[in-house]
């Protein structure tokens, strides 16, 4: 099969600029009259008038009587004025007409009755405390603008002026095709079969639609079939949507149609733009609407949807994109990037002091999972050839600003504990939100001395001491206070497929030329662990296939054991045990959290330290397997070692 050949790859800007100068926004999007009850959201196709006044009489601002005004000119202190009911005065409340004849509004506690007399000792102006026809608002003025999006406030302005029906823009209709010979759809199959990925971007989109105030309707998916592509196009085309979207085939594989589907119909005006991730997705129209390629990658799919799709649907129903809060922030760790590309980095922001730190996620266009864990994104500039750890930058916002002051940043070695420990800060009033990244034990020491960090998971194994992590406190943060508290003793292993079909009994097993192995990453604690096991054994790195295979958590190494991609690889006992895999007991070891002594009053840092302390954890780490709770939330000091293994002298 043919390959598609892309376009030249343009700008983001450039991109909606075409678009912008080929649609024909007057006739793809027209006019209706809805009630002004129902208007919030909706853009105004013309100005709105007030056809009454508001208020459409005088009316009292105060409870009180009303008074003609030039009767209380002559009172004083200590010389009142008396009025007589009815014909000098007329008790009112607020927002009762002014009874005619009568002019202002003496506030009831400025009032002294005598029987059926009213005294006064304070004169009061014409029109005090009165609320005069039209205050607010003037019958035949302009109530809101053209182009303008109505507020739950404007309803209440509208109504109020008799502005019962408005003139607005058609709601935006957006019809999302996916397609995909792979894909699963959910709402007829319950589990993806072999090759199966669930189709999830078109419902994804449905709802950024839903907070973008626009309408999307999602078809069934479609085969990679030219033919069936073309029919689902033309029916979109045909039906009431102003925006047409195919979902995946806008690359340049052998499968990947929609530039021809498109070109069958209409025109191709943007094939390709440089963003990262994003690049593959083409912008055309036919027959006078607009239709995207978005790629089928879900974070390549989102960079489409709001860096693209949602600016032109924007302007084609003439409202101001809505802008994200920023915040300045600075990277945890470096990010390479490549020069002539935008690069979107999803970040973990949390403040560390008086500084909000940004954690890059996996820049996989695939990872999914990086959307539900960012607070923020990150744009890279096309001159950038990377971010150095440390640098600021503007982090665009995707949750509320006060999570972020609710957010604990911790750097360090993954353990399974830690989701246990963020869903308990999760349940406290107020709620701590855990933000992790996994760059292995000595990436932590790093983060914690550059200040990224508030906490680090460390369980560094010193040989010649017998201890865990203040060798290296001492080594790499001299002269650093920290606090060190222990999470757990857990066990490591080797995670091996069920039934251990190969046999593996130990680290010496390692060096056989059937067994692929699964590292950790550099810097990781379990790598160290490794390493110290493999000395003993008298074992080359080079010896191990796939020593320089590497992952970053746990867990990503079970998986990899599970799918049959490694036979085995050194992990917590909890891994395995969550995957079914058989496991080869290697060595107990502590896993600790590193807290800066500057941080330890921090509200957050005493939430930490208040759940580590609960049975409740205990409870739940000992039900993971694999772990031993006996210091768990115990102070540890150097030459402690583990429990029942005195350190060496």
């Amino acid at each position: 099969m043919k390959r598609n050949i892309y376009l030249r790859t343009i700008p983001l800007e450039e991109a909606i600029s075409r678009l912008v100068a080929e649609l024909d926004r007057e006739t793809l999007v027209g006019v209706e009259r809805i009630g002004a009850e129902h208007a919030a959201g909706r853009i105004t196709a013309e100005p709105v008038i007030a056809r009454y006044s508001s208020p459409t009489y005088h009316s009292a601002a105060m409870d009180g009587i009303a008074v003609r005004a030039a009767d209380t000119f002559a009172a004083r202190e200590g010389s009142p004025v008396r009025l007589a009911p009815e014909t000098d005065f007329v008790f009112v409340n607020t927002g009762h007409p002014l009874p005619a004849g009568f002019d202002a509004v003496v506030m009831i506690e400025n009032v002294v009755m005598d029987g059926e007399t009213a005294t006064i000792e304070t004169p009061v102006a014409p029109f005090a405390y009165v609320r005069r026809i039209g205050e607010d608002i003037v019958a035949t003025e302009m109530i809101l603008p053209r182009h303008r999006r109505v507020s739950a406030y404007d309803v209440g302005a509208l109504l109020s002026c008799g502005a019962y029906e408005i003139e607005v823009f058609k709601q935006i209709r957006i019809r999302v095709i996916p397609t995909g010979d792979e894909v699963m759809d959910f709402t007829t199959h319950p589990a993806p079969g072999p090759g199966q990925v669930v189709e999830s971007n078109s419902m994804l989109l449905s709802a950024l639609a839903d907070e973008w105030g626009m309408a999307c309707t999602r078809v069934p998916p479609v085969r990679d079939d030219p033919d069936a592509l073309a029919a689902a196009l033309e029916d979109g085309l045909a039906s009431d949507a102003h925006i047409v979207v195919i979902v995946a085939g806008s690359s340049a594989g052998s499968k990947d149609f929609t530039r021809a589907t498109i070109e069958r119909v209409g025109k191709v005006l943007v094939h390709g733009v440089a963003a990262m991730p994003g690049k593959p997705s083409l912008l055309g129209l036919a027959k006078g609407k607009l239709v995207v390629g978005a790629p089928g990658y879900p974070v390549s799919s989102v960079v489409c949807f709001e860096r693209l799709l949602y600016p032109l649907a924007c302007w084609i129903s003439r409202t101001e994109p809505r802008r994200r809060p920023t915040v300045q922030a600075v990277l945890a760790r470096s990010v390479p990037s490549r020069i002539g590309m935008v690069d979107f980095v999803r970040l973990s922001v949390g403040q560390v002091g008086k500084q909000y730190v940004g954690l890059p996620l996996s820049r996989g266009a695939g990872s999914i999972s990086t959307m539900t864990k960012a607070q923020a994104v990150t744009q890279l500039p096309m001159e950038a050839e990377g971010l150095e750890a440390g640098t600021p930058v503007v982090a665009e916002l995707l949750v509320d600003a006060g999570e972020l002051a609710r957010t604990l940043v911790c750097v360090g070695s993954h353990d399974n504990t830690l989701d246990t420990l963020a869903d308990l800060l999760m349940r406290r009033t107020p709620a701590v939100r855990l933000a992790s990244s996994h760059v292995g034990s000595m990436g932590g020491l790093i983060a914690l001395r550059n200040g990224s960090s508030m906490m680090a998971g460390s369980h560094l194994f010193d040989p010649p001491t017998g201890d865990y992590n203040f060798p290296f406190l001492d080594k790499y943060l001299p002269g650093f206070p920290v606090l060190v508290v222990n999470l757990a003793i857990r066990h490591q292993g080797l995670m091996v497929a069920p039934g251990n079909p190969k046999g593996i009994a130990g680290v010496a097993d390692l060096a056989r030329d059937d067994v692929r192995f699964l590292n950790r990453q550099r810097g990781a604690g379990t790598r160290i662990l490794l390493d110290h096991h493999l000395a003993k054994n008298g074992i080359a790195p080079a010896q191990v296939q796939g020593y320089d295979r590497e992952e970053h958590t746990h867990m990503a190494v079970a998986v990899n054991v599970f799918s049959g991609a490694a036979d085995c690889g050194l992990g917590v006992f909890a891994a395995a045990r969550a995957l079914g895999l058989d496991f080869v007991p290697l060595a107990r070891e502590r896993y600790d959290l590193i807290i800066p002594a500057a941080h330890r009053d921090d509200p957050k840092i005493l939430a930490v330290l208040e759940v580590v302390g609960s049975d409740a954890f205990k409870t739940q780490v000992r039900d993971l397997g694999g772990y031993e709770t006996d210091w768990t939330g115990r102070e540890m000091q150097p030459g402690m070692g583990l429990p029942g293994e005195p350190a060496k002298a």
